[in-house]
């Protein structure tokens, strides 16, 4: 490990959570155990120079851009400006108050339980685990207990996805009515003949050949009302052809009467049409230069498209430095430009191409801030490994926990510069990714400008090489 770098805390002393909250204490508390921050018992307690104590995750938020002064000194009256700025640097884990506040008697503050035990206990054994807690159900915003979670997700939740039994189809439980009125594998029943479980799509189909349905003569359309049962169409039609041909001529001469208006009205449309041919004429050149100027925007479009595609190949190339071992070697040219880019602000942190695991494992990708970031701003490279949402997540153990090695390699091969870190599984950025990509975590210290100044073995032909290492162990 580098010498310089200040290596992430332990998982020991470090956490994700605020305060514990003070319903927890079975007795009062007294103001030593507070945060200064977040004003709950504290949890991890780190001592500040100044003597004020906070919960590491609250100082570590606290001092995430940089030492600041301690409000708390402010507000009883104390502040100096030497010892009253909160600094991770200088503070440390105030071991003491934290055996006398994983000694202070606890109790559960959820209604119906009945745990009691040590603070230490209620942290490690029955915090986020009891089944007398209420968490809101994510589709009905309902308030649920923990143990009931399952059974509402399955029985109760008016907001669950259900499948129609019938089709299939996935539709919302208060959908149900609706769905059943539109799906067309529904059952439905003949009210003529009492046929039942016909599907809605084939309803209509069965409605024209039932024997007891009844239906419109087919020569309606020349005036017979006739309704009769399908079984009796072909009776009714031989005993009825005089009245249907009767009906048919009346038609018929009705039919020519009416061509004879129509061709009078045509003739005299004539002249009308003649000149809405002139109008459409010039509508039509009017189309023609509309279409021109569509042919005109395909081209640009296909320009575009030219250009995406030119894009798309530059991805395919990226694709060939992907490695599936766990083992990543990231050539970073061109470093004087990309780190005048970092100090003015137009591209403060740059990604690598991901890498695997294995060809089925963990997708991964580091990210670099040439100059700095959090603590490091200014003063340090800042590097760190990230986990990403992959193809194949469902079937990996989460949290990842594997050690990941960061590596600064000489050029001289050596003395790299080397970090090292088991990720804290009780760290979102080590969960299973639910967007593109989890939140990064490293080293913000990992490696003193200093060394890439000069001749520096690091730096060569104005490249470096960063090197990161997934221990495989138990993979």
């Amino acid at each position: 490990m580098s010498a310089m770098a200040r290596p992430s805390l332990p998982s020991s002393l470090d956490s994700t959570l605020p305060g514990i909250s003070r319903e927890v204490l079975s007795v009062s508390m007294e103001p030593k155990y507070q945060c200064q921050q977040c004003k709950d018992i504290l949890r991890k307690p780190f001592q500040a120079q100044c003597g004020h104590r906070f919960c590491v995750f609250c100082f570590k938020q606290l001092t995430s851009s940089g030492p600041i002064p301690c409000e708390a000194c402010r507000a009883e009256g104390i502040f100096e400006e030497a010892m009253s700025m909160l600094n991770i640097a200088v503070a440390f884990p105030d071991n003491a108050a934290r055996r006398e506040i994983d000694s202070l008697p606890a109790k559960c503050r959820n209604d119906g339980c009945s745990w009691s035990g040590t603070l230490k206990e209620y942290e490690g054994q029955h915090e986020g685990r009891c089944d007398f807690e209420r968490v809101k159900c994510e589709a009905c915003q309902a308030l649920i207990l923990v143990s009931e979670k399952d059974r509402h997700n399955e029985r109760e939740c008016e907001a669950r996805t259900l499948n129609c039994k019938y089709c299939k189809v996935a539709f919302n439980f208060k959908e149900i009515k609706a769905h059943d009125e539109i799906c067309q594998k529904f059952p439905m029943q003949c009210k003529d003949c009492g046929k039942k479980k016909i599907p809605r799509e084939k309803f209509q189909e069965h409605i024209k050949s039932c024997a007891k349905s009844k239906s419109a003569c087919q020569f309606s359309e020349i005036g017979c009302r006739a309704v009769v049962d399908n079984g009796k169409q072909q009776e009714h039609e031989q005993t009825s052809v005089m009245e249907h041909l009767h009906s048919g001529l009346g038609l018929y001469l009705t039919a020519l009467e009416n061509i004879v208006c129509v061709l009078n009205r045509e003739v005299e449309r004539s002249a009308l049409t003649m000149e809405a041919l002139s109008r459409q004429h010039r509508l039509d050149q009017e189309k023609i230069e509309n279409l021109a100027n569509k042919v005109r925007q395909l081209e640009r479009t296909l320009t575009m498209r030219d250009l995406q595609l030119a894009d798309s190949e530059q991805s395919l190339r990226e694709l060939q430095f992907c490695t599936f071992d766990g083992v990543f070697i990231w050539k970073i040219a061109d470093f004087s430009r990309r780190r005048q880019d970092a100090v003015g602000g137009r591209a403060p942190a740059m990604f690598s191409p991901a890498f695997y695991s294995s060809k089925y494992g963990y997708k991964m990708c580091l990210r670099l801030y040439l100059n700095g970031d959090g603590t490091g701003r200014g003063t340090h490279l800042s590097l760190f490994f990230v986990v990403m949402r992959g193809k194949y997540d469902a079937l990996l153990k989460w949290p990842f926990s594997q050690k990941v090695t960061l590596m600064l390699l000489d050029q001289n091969n050596r003395e790299h510069i080397i970090d090292a870190f088991r990720p804290d599984v009780s760290s979102t950025s080590f969960q299973r990714p639910i967007s593109e990509m989890n939140i990064a975590s490293g080293c913000p210290l990992f490696c003193p400008l200093a060394k890439l100044a000069g001749k520096s073995s690091y730096l060569r032909d104005d490249t470096i090489f960063i090197k990161a290492i997934v221990d495989l162990t138990g993979l």
